[in-house]
């Protein structure tokens, strides 16, 4: 199972800045890094993942939303955006065998490429390219914080509108600063190599379609 170990190695071959963060105490899912982190839930990513079914051909895959912590998009929008007939949440070893991340905790970096990933757009709305965010790792006790231009960059995610029809606006508090975001970052590694891929997917397994779920 992929955890904080792989993606720091992943990211470090790539020389993207980045940091783990050990938490204060262990969580179930990504929902709860705003609480652990002491952050705005606007910095704190969730990945959600789908069944959904081919419009087509009836074959079922695997696709994924990044939304902010808390977030659940409309099952339409994530139908709509990528062309399945039905979607509804993934069950958890369905998500476990596939993505190689603990369901729940899946981070949006080194999932399959065939895997449809769909962004938020509201996030780089009002974001800007160099905050940080934070996701999880695949483990409880740590999470990724990396720039939010590295993160729609290396994840390859398609920004889209994925919020309720008739949804409250952006609280205030999601602009509010938090001292672990700023100046805390890992240095660019000098020796590190650059894998000189321009997003950070696993590599694929002699198809370029969805995975498929049986």
């Amino acid at each position: 199972m992929k955890d904080a170990l792989t993606i720091h190695r992943a990211l470090l071959g790539g020389e993207t800045r980045h940091e783990i963060v050990r938490l204060p105490f262990g969580i179930a899912t990504a929902d709860e890094l705003p609480e652990a982190l002491g952050l705005p839930a606007v910095r704190c990513l969730v990945t959600r993942v789908y069944t959904c079914e081919d419009v087509y051909r009836g074959d079922r895959f695997l696709a994924a939303a990044v939304v902010c912590a808390g977030a659940r998009p409309p099952l339409e929008a994530v139908r709509r955006e990528v062309g399945a007939r039905q979607v509804r949440p993934a069950r958890a070893d369905m998500v476990n065998a596939v993505t190689e991340y603990a369901a729940g905790l899946v981070a949006p970096l080194l999932l399959p490429p065939a895997m449809p990933l769909l962004l938020d757009q509201r996030i780089t709305e009002v974001l800007a390219a160099d905050d940080v965010v934070y996701t999880p790792t695949g483990e409880p006790s740590t999470a990724l914080g990396i720039r939010v231009a590295d993160l729609c960059t290396l994840s390859a995610a398609k920004p889209c509108a994925l919020e309720p029809p008739s949804g409250p606006k952006a609280p205030p508090a999601m602009f509010v600063d938090s001292p672990a975001l700023r100046g805390r970052l890992a240095p660019r590694p000098r020796s590190a190599r650059s894998t000189g891929a321009a997003t950070l997917r696993d590599v694929p397994r002699g198809t370029n379609r969805p995975p498929r779920v049986r």
